[in-house]
């Protein structure tokens, strides 16, 4: 059973309440790529290829893929466009560089049980196209177990649409709380904490309970089908 009911956020409310961390709170946009990197690497229990758009949700799948390293379970680490990371995703980027770690602008999946999908975020607005698109059915092909950051790779946060293609994950890890349409992509889904205060998304009409994390930082908003 869905802990959460209905309450969703939309992609709209996640960059007003992440700016306004920084801005109010003085929680910037760097700790925040990093708690999630951090949430999303303790939920990879087996080798994993992580796959990274150039937006902020492949900013997080870096910070993810730097711990999977330090922790010997990271076997490829794919980027589309590495010239086009910028702020926080970019000082990510260049982290794993300074310690050496290849970063492919091709996509291979083998020697690994799990695809890390950091492809696309709450910002998408449109069907993925080009290599984005290529990469995505190419994840949905790979019968590899599927982990999507924040959304599945594809999916409208703001109005829940689902595009063609769109990422199939076994499982999603999102970020506080569910976006629109994710539900109903099936699969298992886990909210985790990544230190937006509770403030910042009040301030944007987003009724978050203050007691969601209370008994710990990651919860199950969905369970495995079956």
């Amino acid at each position: 059973m869905n802990p959460l009911g209905p309450l969703v956020i939309k992609g709209s409310q996640v960059k007003l309440a992440d700016t306004f961390a920084g801005e109010r709170y003085g929680v910037p946009l760097d700790w925040l790529m990093e708690a999630a990197g951090w949430q999303i690497a303790r939920q990879v229990d087996r080798p994993a290829a992580v796959v990274c758009g150039f937006g902020n949700n492949g900013g997080d799948g870096l910070a993810a893929a730097r711990h999977l390293y330090r922790w010997g379970k990271l076997v490829r680490l794919c980027c589309i466009d590495t010239n086009r990371f910028r702020d926080a995703s970019a000082r990510e980027l260049d982290a794993l560089q300074k310690l050496g770690v290849e970063v492919l602008e091709e996509l291979r999946l083998d020697g690994g049980d799990i695809v890390v999908d950091a492809l696309l975020g709450t910002g998408l607005s449109g069907p993925p196209r080009g290599k984005f698109a290529e990469w995505i059915e190419a994840i949905n092909a790979s019968d590899k177990y599927v982990m999507s950051v924040d959304v599945p790779s594809g999916l409208d946060a703001e109005s829940g649409v689902a595009y063609a293609p769109i990422v199939k994950p076994n499982l999603t890890i999102t970020f506080a709380l569910p976006k629109p349409g994710l539900m109903p992509m099936g699969g298992r889904v886990l909210a985790i904490d990544i230190g937006v205060p509770t403030e910042a998304y009040e301030a944007f009409g987003v009724p978050i309970p203050r007691d969601l994390f209370a008994a710990g930082d990651v919860v199950e908003v969905q369970a495995s089908p079956g």
